[in-house]
């Protein structure tokens, strides 16, 4: 798999709905009108994961320095457990760190085994049970992870060489 990493953009939108359609179900899945207001947000962040320029993931979050939110993380259902969630993670939060984001929220829900360790494996901790977030009915947990401050160019960080 010849994975790349890219900045959302607008002709991307179709697949990215439809990604989402099929990696949540109805009512936890983004309408279309939700998605593009989140993609179109002033602070968004969207980065997507392609293989031969073939949409596999993607992810979106919303910031206010020194606050994020992660809306969504989509990988198609074939490309799970192949480091297309942990590729776009990594991209993201560092994205983020450079803007001058500390801190990451996430909801997700608290039935969702999977996703619960795999939010843990990258470093993000339960912090509150939000009761009936999804569909009125179903809990999700509360995640945070706080970021190390960003490295900045040219100024040495301690390391030797």
């Amino acid at each position: 798999m010849a994975l790349s990493l890219r900045s959302y953009e607008p002709h991307d939108f179709s697949a990215l709905h439809k990604l989402d359609q099929s990696c949540f179900p109805p009512g936890i899945s983004y309408s279309k009108t939700a998605l593009r207001y989140f993609l179109t947000l002033p602070s968004a962040d969207c980065v997507v994961a392609t293989d031969e320029n073939h949409i596999v993931g993607f992810i979106v979050s919303e910031e206010n320095p020194p606050l994020a939110h992660i809306i969504t993380l989509d990988v198609s259902e074939k490309q799970r457990q192949r480091g297309v969630g942990t590729a776009l993670i990594g991209k993201l939060e560092s994205n983020l760190a450079a803007r001058g984001v500390r801190s990451i929220l996430l909801e997700t829900a608290i039935d969702n085994e999977a996703a619960v360790a795999f939010w843990q494996r990258h470093g993000y901790r339960i912090e509150a049970v939000l009761k009936r977030y999804y569909l009125g009915r179903l809990d999700a947990y509360e995640m945070r992870k706080i970021l190390p401050p960003a490295r900045k160019a040219g100024i040495p960080s301690g390391e030797k060489f």
